[in-house]
C-alpha cells in the first residue's frame, strides 16, 4: 500500500508537471506584438499589458498607430493584441474587420465619449449638438479633436445636415494638443467645443459638461461605452497561455483614472504608470493571472510577483 500511495503522488505531481507545461506557448508566441492610438487610457491599459506579459518572459511592445492602421495591422497578421475598442465609438472604424478580428472580452464598463464644452459656456445656452450653430462666430466654426484618424466622428456631425454645421472645421492634433487648448481657451473663458471621455483626468482637471444629440454616432447616455480587447484572428487558439492573460485583464474607471494621472500629471512613460499602479492594487494580480503561466510554463502570479517586487 505505501509503494502504491508513493506512486499515486509522484503520478499527480508528473501529471501537474505536464499540465503546466502543456499551458505555456509555442515559440512562436513569445513576441506579443500590440498597438494604441495614443490615447492616454488606453497607453496606460496597455502598459499593463507589456509589463504582465514580460514579467511572464514573453517580447511584448507596443506601437502607437492610428485606428485604421491597427486594424489593418490586425486583418494582415501584423498586430496581435488590441486593448482598446470602445463600442459604439469605434463602429465604424472596426465594421470592415468583423471577419479578420477575433473580440476577447470587455475590459471595461462605464465609460462615455461625446462631445464637450467649458460649464461657463455650456450654462449660455449650448447644452445639445443642436446649439452650436447658433454660437458659430463664438466657437470661430472650429471643433477640437485629438491624432488623425481618430475623429472620423466628429467629422460625421459636422456633415449632418440636422446640425447645421457646414464650414466647421475639426482641428486635428493629439490628447495632449487637444487638453492644451483646452486649457488656454478656458483660462480666457473663450468658447471652445471638444473631444471628451471618461476614464480620463480631465473629469477632474477641468470643469466642462458633455452634450445631448450625439446618440446617432455616440450612442445614448452620452456616449456611454464598453471597451473591449481584441485580437488578430486565430490568436486565442495559437498562443492559449498569452489567450488567457487577455481573458482575464479587466479595469475599472477609478484604476483608469488614477493610471492616466502618474502618465499626465507625474509624466510617466506607460510601463513605470503601469508598476505604479500595480504596487499600488497588486490584489489585482491574483484574478489576472489565474490560470496563467509564465512562457515556460512556471507559475505565472509568482513569476510577476517576483519580478515587480512584490
Amino acid at each position: 500500500m505505501r509503494h502504491l500511495l508513493i506512486y499515486g503522488t509522484s503520478a499527480i505531481a508528473f501529471f501537474v508537471s505536464l499540465s503546466g507545461a502543456a499551458a505555456a506557448d509555442p515559440e512562436s508566441c513569445r513576441q506579443v506584438r500590440m498597438a494604441e492610438p495614443g490615447w492616454n487610457d488606453l497607453a496606460f491599459t496597455t502598459g499593463i499589458g507589456v509589463t504582465l506579459y514580460n514579467a511572464l518572459g514573453y517580447q511584448a511592445e507596443s506601437t502607437t498607430l492610428g485606428l485604421n492602421v491597427i486594424y489593418e495591422s490586425l486583418k494582415n497578421g501584423d498586430l496581435d493584441v488590441f486593448l482598446g475598442y470602445w463600442d459604439p465609438a469605434m463602429k465604424t472604424y472596426y465594421q470592415p474587420y468583423r471577419t479578420s478580428v477575433d473580440q476577447v472580452r470587455v475590459n471595461l464598463e462605464g465609460a462615455k465619449y461625446t462631445f464637450a464644452v467649458p460649464s461657463y459656456v455650456w450654462e449660455a445656452g449650448v447644452r445639445d449638438f443642436k446649439d452650436l450653430q447658433e454660437f458659430a462666430d463664438k466657437f470661430d466654426k472650429k471643433m477640437y479633436g485629438i491624432e488623425p484618424g481618430s475623429n472620423q466622428l466628429m467629422l460625421d456631425a459636422i456633415a449632418d445636415p440636422n446640425f447645421a454645421l457646414s464650414g466647421w472645421e475639426v482641428v486635428e492634433s493629439s490628447e495632449v494638443g487637444m487638453l492644451s487648448e483646452l486649457a488656454r481657451k478656458t483660462k480666457d473663458m473663450e468658447f471652445i467645443v471638444f473631444q471628451g471621455w471618461a476614464p480620463h483626468p480631465m473629469n477632474t482637471t477641468f470643469d466642462f459638461r458633455y452634450l445631448t444629440g450625439g446618440d446617432k454616432f455616440y450612442g445614448p447616455n452620452f456616449g456611454a461605452a464598453t471597451v473591449s480587447t481584441q485580437v488578430r484572428k486565430g490568436y486565442l487558439e495559437e498562443c492559449p497561455n498569452a489567450g488567457q492573460l487577455l481573458k482575464n485583464l479587466g479595469f475599472d474607471i477609478d484604476f483608469e483614472n488614477k493610471g492616466m494621472g502618474f502618465l499626465i500629471n507625474d509624466g510617466m512613460a506607460p510601463d513605470e504608470a503601469a508598476r505604479a499602479a500595480i504596487k499600488a492594487d497588486p490584489q489585482r494580480l491574483d484574478a489576472w493571472l489565474t490560470n496563467v503561466t509564465t512562457f515556460d510554463g512556471k507559475p505565472g502570479l509568482d513569476a510577476v510577483k517576483a519580478t515587480l517586487g512584490l
